[in-house]
C-alpha cells in the first residue's frame, strides 16, 4: 500500500516516546483506572512532561508551539495501544486549549494554558444537556449578566474529564433574541466556584476509565471577563471553528483503532487452527481481511489529506464531517467483522478486539451524531 508522507524524523521520535509511555506506564494500570473511573493526575503530569498535552499551544503560553501532527500522533498511538478507555480525555483537554488559544484573552491564556500544558490543570467542554444533544442551538443552560458577573444556571451531561477538570468551557445562552445561534456564548467556569458541582461517574458501556459525569450550575457567579472572545453571542461561531478539528480527531482515532484491530486479528487468524488449518487459510477469511485492509488504506489516505488541509488552515467543515462519518462507521464495521473472526474469544476482554468493541462505539455519536454529519455534507451538495 502507499506509504504515508506526512511525518518527519522528529515526528517519529515523538511517536516512539509516546508508544513507550503507553506500554510501560499506562498499560499495566488500565484495569485499576477502570475500577476507579478516572486516570490519576500523576499520569496527566507525565503526559505533560512528554509533550502529549497541548503540544500546539504557543511557547509564549507554556506550550511547545508544535504543529498539529504531534496531536495526531498522540491520538493515533492511544487508539493503537487500546488505551482510549481513559486517555481519550487528553483529546478533550487539547480542544479546550484550542478554544483558549483562538478566542481567549491574554489574561485567560496566561492563567490556564501553562498549567494545562504540564497537566497541572485539566480542561473539559460542557456542551450536551440532558434534553439537548447535537442541536447546540437548543441549549437551556443560561448565563445572565448581573453587574460585572454572569450568573449561570443549568446542567450538562456526558462530560469527559468531568471528575478531574479544573476549568470548563460552558456553552450557555446569554441572549434572548430567539435566533438560536446568536444567543450562544462560551464562558469559562472554574471548578472551585460556589454552586458548581458534579455527579458521580456515569455508568457507560465502554471507556470505563474515562471520568464522564454530569455537571450542575446553581447560581454560579463568574466574572464578565470569563466570557470567551469578549463579546456575547459569538459562541456558536467559535464552536463551529473548533468542531472541524474535533471531528477530524475522531476520524484519526477511528482509523488508528481499526488498523490496530485488523492487525491483531490478522495475527489471531494465522495462529488459530480450525478444521485442521489456520483460520487465515480459508479464502473467506482472507477476502474479509483484504476488504477491510483496502477500505482502511483508502480511508487513511483521505484522513491524511484532511490533515494537510488542517495544517494549511483550509480544512472545511464538510470535509471534517465526511471524515468523521466515514471513518467512525468503518471502525464499527472492522470491529464487528474481527470479533466474528475471533469466534468466542472475540467476546473475551483478554483479546484487544473485545476492548475496542466496548470503547469504539461512542465515536459515531461524539462530536455530533453521524446522522448530523450526513446532513452537514448534504447541505453542501
Amino acid at each position: 500500500m502507499i506509504a504515508r508522507s506526512l511525518f518527519q524524523h522528529e515526528h517519529e521520535e515523538f511517536r516512539s516516546s509516546v508508544r513507550r509511555f503507553l506500554a510501560e506506564e499506562c498499560a499495566p494500570c488500565l484495569e485499576q483506572w477502570e475500577e476507579d473511573h478516572r486516570v490519576p493526575r500523576s499520569i496527566w503530569e507525565r503526559a505533560g512532561a512528554l509533550g502529549m498535552l497541548n503540544a500546539t499551544t504557543p511557547q509564549a503560553y507554556g506550550g511547545m508551539g508544535l504543529d498539529r501532527l504531534f496531536s495526531m500522533i498522540a491520538t493515533e498511538e492511544i487508539y493503537r495501544a487500546g488505551q482510549a478507555s481513559g486517555l481519550i480525555g487528553f483529546g478533550v483537554h487539547d480542544i479546550v486549549a484550542g478554544y483558549l488559544v483562538n478566542f481567549g484573552s491574554e489574561q485567560q491564556k496566561h492563567a490556564w494554558l501553562p498549567r494545562m500544558a504540564v497537566g497541572e490543570a485539566i480542561g473539559a467542554v460542557a456542551m450536551t444537556e440532558p434534553d439537548t444533544g447535537s442541536d447546540l442551538q437548543a441549549v437551556k443552560t443560561r448565563a445572565v449578566l448581573d453587574g460585572d458577573d454572569y450568573v449561570i444556571n443549568g446542567s450538562k451531561t456526558f462530560i469527559s474529564n468531568g471528575s478531574n477538570c479544573d476549568v470548563v468551557v460552558v456553552v450557555c445562552k446569554t441572549g434572548n433574541s430567539g435566533k438560536g445561534a446568536q444567543d450562544i456564548s462560551l464562558i469559562l467556569v472554574e471548578a472551585d466556584r460556589p454552586g458548581f458541582s458534579r455527579s458521580k461517574p456515569l455508568r457507560k458501556v465502554g471507556l470505563h476509565a474515562q471520568d464522564t459525569t454530569m455537571l450542575f450550575f446553581e447560581d454560579v457567579r463568574v466574572p464578565r471577563d470569563n466570557l470567551l472572545g469578549g463579546v456575547p453571542g459569538k459562541g456558536f461561531i467559535q464552536l463551529m471553528k473548533e468542531l472541524a478539528w474535533e471531528r477530524l480527531s475522531i476520524a484519526i482515532s477511528s482509523v488508528a483503532g481499526a488498523k490496530a484491530v485488523l492487525e491483531s486479528t490478522l495475527d489471531y487468524t494465522k495462529g488459530r487452527t480450525v478444521f485442521g488449518k489456520p483460520i487465515f487459510a480459508f479464502q473467506n477469511t482472507r477476502f474479509k481481511l483484504a476488504d477491510l485492509h483496502m477500505q482502511l488504506a483508502v480511508s487513511q489516505n483521505y484522513v491524511d489529506q484532511c490533515m494537510q488541509e488542517c495544517l494549511a488552515h483550509r480544512l472545511s467543515p464538510e470535509a471534517a464531517a465526511a471524515a468523521k462519518l466515514w471513518c467512525s462507521d468503518l471502525y464499527t464495521k472492522v470491529v464487528d467483522e474481527c470479533v466474528q473472526l475471533h469466534g468466542g474469544n472475540g467476546y473475551m476482554l483478554e483479546y484487544p478486539v473485545a476492548r475496542h468493541y466496548l470503547d469504539h462505539r461512542v465515536l459515531r455519536i461524539a462530536g455530533g451524531a453521524n446522522d448530523i454529519m450526513k446532513d452537514l455534507v448534504g447541505r453542501t451538495l
